[in-house]
């Protein structure tokens, strides 16, 4: 069973909910419910914001702690306990983050969050690549409209220090940030390659090239 089945039907049985009962709910088939808790099964985006506000993670604006304890309660934790309990809510972003992970949206400067988007992780990856390592950027310029990377546009990027042959990178260079296709030339050279209409290359040495991270798939804004 996945965490996030677990945990779907933990909080369905809170509610003193049936598998039928939920289903019918969020329009889906019984048999529907039950692969989804028992983990073969994986719920899309919009059927999990669905369920979500069924068993009322919205509704209760999550007040709703597990133990039927909330901060305040004149109860004690039992003898050694070190924790109060978690939130509902905290239990149920722990159980996504095993299946989905939001994504953070950044522009070129990285110093403030412009959006999040919700991509799937297997085996603790997301697109291959560690999952706590990977970003988007939203596209500042043209300057690489000739790789088809247009202004508006989201690159999935994973954060790295390495570089690869022929890769495309969001590197800082001369005080600026930018997307480059980079070319090893050497121990110590590299050339740095945009192209916007036209092909336009520039060697610089490596130790004056810091790479952000490397990009994996692009995302055409329509």
């Amino acid at each position: 069973m996945s965490r996030l089945g677990t945990e779907i039907s933990r909080l369905r049985k809170e509610k003193g909910m049936t598998q039928k009962q939920l289903a019918k709910l969020a329009g889906v088939a019984e048999s529907f419910i039950d692969q989804v808790e028992s983990g073969r099964k994986v719920l899309n985006g919009t059927l999990l914001a669905r369920i979500t506000r069924i068993l009322g993670q919205e509704e209760s604006n999550y007040d709703i702690y597990e133990n039927d304890e909330k901060p305040g309660d004149n109860k004690t934790h039992p003898k050694g306990a070190k924790n109060p309990p978690k939130p509902v809510q905290q239990v149920w972003n722990d159980a996504l983050d095993s299946i989905l992970k939001a994504v953070p949206v950044y522009d070129y400067k990285m110093d403030k969050l412009l959006d999040t988007r919700q991509l799937p992780v297997i085996s603790n990856k997301i697109e291959g690549f560690p999952k706590d390592k990977v970003f988007y950027l939203q596209l500042e310029d043209n300057d690489m409209s000739g790789f088809r990377l247009l202004k508006g546009d989201l690159v999935l990027a994973c954060s790295t220090a390495q570089i690869e042959k022929d890769a495309l990178y969001f590197i800082e260079y001369n005080e600026t940030r930018v997307i480059r296709q980079i070319k090893v030339l050497g121990s110590d050279r590299i050339l740095l390659v945009s192209n916007r209409g036209n092909l336009s290359t520039e060697t610089a040495e490596l130790k004056n090239v810091k790479v952000i991270g490397k990009l994996i798939r692009l995302e055409v804004k329509l």
